[in-house]
């Protein structure tokens, strides 16, 4: 397994996004009870928000991204992706739901 984490750079403030928000965070809670969202949320005073992603390989993430509600409503202005190893702290330690590690 692959860990990502992606910055998401929004094109419409907070206001605009809001009609693709419902199905942004049913979608963002469904990747979580998958063990495919580790973490996510706004970046503060930035109209911008950070994901962290653990998928089998860039293929696979490159399919949840494109299924991204605010991807697809195209709110997204630009997409930042990279592999991480993370090695310290708590996440590091934490096993991943699903039963991936």
């Amino acid at each position: 397994m692959t860990t990502y984490v992606v910055e998401f750079r929004y094109r419409v403030d907070r206001a605009g996004r809001e009609p693709f928000h419902p199905a942004h965070a049913a979608y963002l809670h469904a990747l979580t009870e998958r063990g495919v969202l580790l973490l996510g949320g706004p970046l503060t005073g930035d109209n911008a928000g950070l994901l962290v992603y653990r998928t089998a390989d860039r293929a696979e993430l490159d399919r949840v991204l494109a299924e991204e509600p605010y991807v697809t409503g195209g709110v997204v202005a630009d997409t930042v992706v990279r592999e991480w190893q993370p090695g310290k702290g708590s996440l590091a330690a934490t096993p991943v739901a699903g039963g991936r590690s």
